[in-house]
């Protein structure tokens, strides 16, 4: 009888030792991930990367939610306010206004698509870019691909294995120098119409086509200042790999989008670049209205002056689809690049002109609200992220500020009273609604919590 029982709990003590063994062998491998992932890009919303001992401050580049002593506020305000002192002389502020693509267009010129880093990021914070099916798609790819990575070296970022994921199937399903979509919706009429060979005007190729750009599309996503498309080129790696999708992206700089579509990866297929001034009503878009389900606006709106602002983004509420979302960064009030700027380059209120010529803006997260709220949009995230940045070699940080901001366009109207319904967008109260009619809505105020990188970090 003896034997009997001891034959069972050994082999019990066994299993129970095996399975010990096995949790210390895991433990290690996610403590080897866990000190490779301090390197990648943090977790969403706006990172995880907490500061909780100021002693290893220069341990990594950036540091998340960063929270402002009342002391750190006041200083950011005095710095400001001293910088604003000295305007600009109004004729050089209309000069900077009037030649404003010339300033950006020299800006190209000189840097090329060498100024700007690629946003990588883009699909960490702003899922929304793609449609929901794919989102679900990617998902499974990364953790799968994750899983993979961490069995072997535990050395690639989640960016690149998402867009690696799209590289692979192109590659896989049409050949490396493919041109063609072939079993995708795209067909020869989503051909851009600024590559135009035979010289028509837009006019003629409408009615030869009786369509536009992207018209076989089912989701379609405008990237507005696209620059030399450091947003772009990120999208269509994975745009490749999602049938039905379709990128335009705009820019006033010509040269601007003259380096996207001279872009390796730039294919007419499934992007249409062409330049267009936002701030011009009536330009028309090679699309109609309301057939976008994505506009990105990423540091873009801070080079317009504000008192056209809220022009451009009502026209821009237009062209998203009943359902459709805007997704926003740019610079937010008192960050760094703003305390930098030396006496004499304020144009008016928090609002500056580089060394270059080109301006920029800083937001509070109320104007932004107010902006997107008058133009009929409701918020779905607005948030102001403050983020401590370092050069560890120069040992030098820097309290950096932004806002990001996801607003969507209402399915419907009250059938009942859309009159009522479109109000609710407004401020109840009468001063804010006079207010509305104002040419600069970044005079509205709006009481809310402040919930406490990416921009550029040009000197003034």
């Amino acid at each position: 009888m003896w034997k009997l029982l001891i034959f069972p709990i050994s082999r019990s003590l066994n299993k129970m030792n095996f399975i010990t063994r096995l949790s210390a062998l895991c433990l290690r491998k996610s403590k080897i991930h866990r000190r490779h992932q301090s390197s990648r890009r943090p977790a969403v919303p706006l990172g995880s990367r907490i500061l909780t001992d100021p002693s290893k401050v220069f341990e990594h580049n950036m540091w998340d939610h960063m929270q402002w002593s009342q002391e750190e506020e006041e200083k950011a305000k005095k710095k400001a306010a001293e910088n604003s002192l000295v305007k600009v002389q109004w004729e050089d502020q209309d000069k900077y206004e009037r030649e404003a693509s010339k300033y950006w267009n020299e800006f190209y010129k000189t840097h090329k698509n060498n100024f700007f880093k690629d946003r990588n990021w883009l699909f960490l914070e702003f899922p929304e870019i793609l449609p929901e099916k794919r989102r679900e798609e990617l998902k499974t790819e990364e953790r799968s691909s994750k899983h993979t990575k961490i069995n072997s070296t535990n050395c690639f970022s989640q960016e690149n294995e998402m867009f690696e994921e799209g590289e692979k199937y192109w590659k896989k399903s049409y050949g490396g120098g493919s041109t063609s979509v072939q079993g995708y919706i795209y067909k020869t009429q989503a051909k851009s119409l600024t590559d135009n060979p035979q010289g028509k005007n837009r006019g003629e190729e409408f009615g030869r086509l009786e369509s536009f750009p992207g018209s076989d599309a089912t989701h379609r996503i405008l990237e507005v200042g696209c620059g030399a498309g450091n947003s772009v080129f990120p999208i269509l790696k994975v745009l490749c790999n999602t049938p039905g999708t379709f990128l335009y992206c705009c820019d006033f700089a010509s040269g601007a989008v003259d380096l996207v579509k001279s872009h390796s990866s730039y294919n007419s297929a499934w992007c249409s670049a062409f330049v267009h001034d936002v701030c011009d009503d009536a330009l028309p878009y090679p699309f109609p209205d309301e057939i976008l389900d994505v506009i990105l606006l990423v540091f873009v709106l801070s080079t317009i002056h504000p008192d056209r602002m809220q022009g451009v983004v009502n026209r821009l509420a237009k062209l998203l689809k009943p359902g459709g979302m805007l997704l926003f960064r740019d610079y937010g009030r008192y960050d760094t690049a703003q305390l930098r700027f030396k006496k004499g380059r304020c144009l008016s209120e928090n609002f500056y002109v580089r060394g270059d010529g080109t301006r920029v803006y800083f937001f509070t997260k109320d104007e932004v609200w107010n902006m997107f709220n008058l133009a009929g949009l409701t918020e779905v995230q607005n948030l102001v992220d403050r983020r401590l940045q370092v050069n560890r070699k120069k040992k030098v940080k820097m309290q950096r500020v932004w806002i990001q901001s996801k607003f969507q366009k209402p399915l419907l109207l009250s059938v009942k009273n859309p009159k009522e319904t479109t109000g609710r967008h407004l401020h109840s109260n009468s001063k804010a609604s006079a207010c509305a009619i104002s040419t600069n809505p970044l005079n509205l105020k709006r009481t809310t919590e402040v919930q406490g990188g990416w921009g550029d970090s040009r000197n003034s």
